[in-house]
C-alpha cells in the first residue's frame, strides 16, 4: 500500500505526455549510414528550431522541444519521427511541423536552394573533360600506328587516360544536384495518439507496490537470516539456564483481542499484520485432545519428580505469548485435576501465573513457592530478553526449576469421550524431537 502511494504521488510530479509518429518516405536507394545520417539531420538544432518558430514557440524554444522529438530509420527507407506533448492535440501538431521541416531542409541541402554560379561549375567541369578526351584521341591518331614498343605504349596510356576521363564523367553525370535530389515524401498526417505515453499513473502506481513489495520480502528475509531468536530446545535451555521438561501443544486459533489492541494504533498493526509470524514452519496435525492431555501430564508428572517437596510453583509467561499463556493455562488445569484424580506418587503442586514483561522483567517475590517454571514459544524471544526474565526471577528468589517450550499445531477431531486419555497408545501421545530434548 505505501508502495501505491508513493507511486501516486511520484505520477502527480510528472504530468501526463502522449507521443505520435510521422513517417517521411526517401525514395531511391540508400544505404545503412546515410538513414542515419537523415536521422540526424531530422533531430538537428536547424529542423526544430524552424518547427519551434512555425507552432509559435518563444525565442529559443526548439531547445525545450530537442528533447521532446525522436527520429529512427525503420524499414523500406523511412525516418519515423515522434513527437511528445502534454496534450494529443499537440503531440500531433509537433511531429507533423518537424517531418515538414525536415523534408524542406533535406531540399535545400539537396540543392534547390543553390546559387547559379554553383551550379554552373559542374558543367564547364564536364566540357572542359570532353574537350580533354578530343584531344587524347587526336594524339592518339597523330602518333606513329605501331612501328615502335614507344609509340605502341604511348597509344595504350592515351586509351587508358581516355577511359579513366569518360568514367570521370560519367559520376560527374551521377552527382548532378538535380538527379539526386531527394524527393522526400511525408507520409500522411500523424496519428492522434489515443492513450499517454509510458510510465502511464496506472504504471507508476503498480510499479511502485510491485517495488516495495520486493523490498518488503528482501527485508524480511534478511531479517530472518541474521535474526538470533533461540528456535530449538537446547538453545532456550542454555539462554534461562535451566532443564528442559518437555514440550507441549496448543490448537492453533485467532488470538484474542485485549484491551490495549483497541487504538488506532493497534488497528494499523493489524491491518499491515505486523503481529502476525511468517518466519515459523506450517503447523503440523497432532493428536486429539486426549493425547495433547497426555503431553501436559507428562510434564507434570516431570515437573514433580523435578522439585518433589514443592506444594506450590510460579508459572512464568513472557507478556504477549499468547501461546505461552494457553499452555500455562492448560499446564494448570492439569496439574489441578491430577491431584483431585490422586496419584500414588504423590499430588501435583499448584500452578499460579504471572505474566512478565520481556522490556523490564519484574517477576512477584518469593512466597509459599518453591521455584518458577518458564513457558514461552520458540522464536519468539531474543536471547537476551530469556536471560532477563532469569535474571528477574533469581532476583526475586526463584530458581528457576524448569522450561516448557509451547507450539501451535492443527488439531483433529475430538477423541470419544469414553476412552480414557492413559489408554492411548504411546506411539500416537509421544513425539520425538530431533534436538533430542525430552518429550
Amino acid at each position: 500500500m505505501l508502495g501505491a502511494l508513493v507511486g501516486y504521488g511520484t505520477s502527480l510530479l510528472f504530468p501526463p505526455r502522449y507521443t505520435t509518429s510521422a513517417s517521411v518516405l526517401l525514395p531511391g536507394a540508400w544505404e545503412e549510414r546515410e538513414l542515419l545520417t537523415q536521422t540526424q539531420i531530422a533531430t538537428s538544432s536547424v529542423v526544430i528550431d524552424r518547427a519551434a518558430a512555425t507552432l509559435g514557440r518563444p525565442a529559443g524554444g526548439g531547445g525545450e522541444l530537442r528533447d521532446r522529438v525522436s527520429a529512427e530509420a525503420a524499414d523500406g527507407n523511412i525516418i519515423k519521427i515522434s513527437g511528445t506533448a502534454d496534450t494529443p492535440e499537440h503531440a500531433q501538431q509537433l511531429a507533423d511541423q518537424v517531418a515538414q521541416q525536415f523534408v524542406a531542409f533535406a531540399a535545400r541541402i539537396a540543392g534547390d536552394s543553390t546559387d547559379p554560379e554553383a551550379a554552373a561549375r559542374p558543367e564547364e567541369l564536364r566540357q572542359m573533360v570532353v574537350r580533354t578526351s578530343r584531344r587524347i584521341t587526336e594524339l592518339a591518331d597523330a602518333a606513329d600506328p605501331g612501328r615502335s614498343v614507344e609509340s605502341v605504349q604511348t597509344r595504350t596510356e592515351l586509351a587508358k587516360l581516355r577511359t579513366t576521363l569518360q568514367e570521370a564523367v560519367n559520376k560527374l553525370d551521377q552527382a548532378d544536384p538535380a538527379a539526386v535530389r531527394a524527393d522526400m515524401v511525408v507520409m500522411g498526417p500523424a496519428a492522434r495518439p489515443a492513450g499517454e505515453a509510458p510510465p502511464t499513473r496506472t504504471q507508476l502506481i503498480v510499479a511502485g507496490a510491485l517495488v516495495f513489495f520486493l523490498l518488503a520480502v528482501i527485508g524480511h528475509l534478511t531479517a530472518a537470516r541474521m535474526s538470533r531468536r533461540p528456535r530449538t530446545e537446547p538453545e532456550i535451555a542454555a539462554a534461562l539456564g535451566s532443564a528442559l521438561l518437555g514440550t507441549v501443544d496448543v490448537p492453533g486459533e485467532r488470538p484474542a483481542r485485549r484491551p490495549e489492541d483497541r487504538g488506532p494504533r493497534a488497528r494499523i498493526r493489524r491491518l499491515l499484520g505486523v503481529d502476525v509470524r511468517w518466519d515459523v514452519p506450517t503447523p503440523w496435525t497432532s493428536g486429539d485432545e486426549a493425547d495433547r492431555r497426555i503431553r501436559y501430564r507428562r510434564v507434570c508428572a516431570r515437573l514433580r519428580e523435578q522439585v518433589p517437596a514443592a506444594r506450590r510453583l510460579l508459572v512464568v509467561v513472557p507478556d504477549g505469548d499468547e501461546i505461552a499463556l494457553r499452555a500455562a493455562g492448560q499446564l494448570v488445569t492439569e496439574a489441578e485435576s491430577g491431584s483431585s484424580a490422586g496419584s500414588s506418587s504423590g499430588e501435583f503442586p499448584v500452578l499460579r501465573v504471572v505474566a512478565v514483561s520481556v522490556s523490564r522483567p519484574l517477576v512477584p517475590d518469593r512466597g509459599t513457592e518453591a521455584g518458577a517454571l518458564v513457558v514461552l514459544s520458540a522464536g519468539s524471544w531474543t536471547a537476551g530478553e530469556l536471560a532477563g526474565i532469569a535474571e528477574a526471577c533469581a532476583d526475586a528468589g526463584h530458581e528457576v526449576v524448569g522450561i516448557v517450550v509451547a507450539g501451535t499445531v492443527r488439531a483433529r477431531p475430538t477423541r470419544s469421550a469414553d476412552r480414557a486419555p492413559d489408554e492411548a497408545t504411546p506411539a500416537l501421545a509421544v513425539r520425538g524431537h530431533a534436538t533430542g530434548g525430552p518429550v
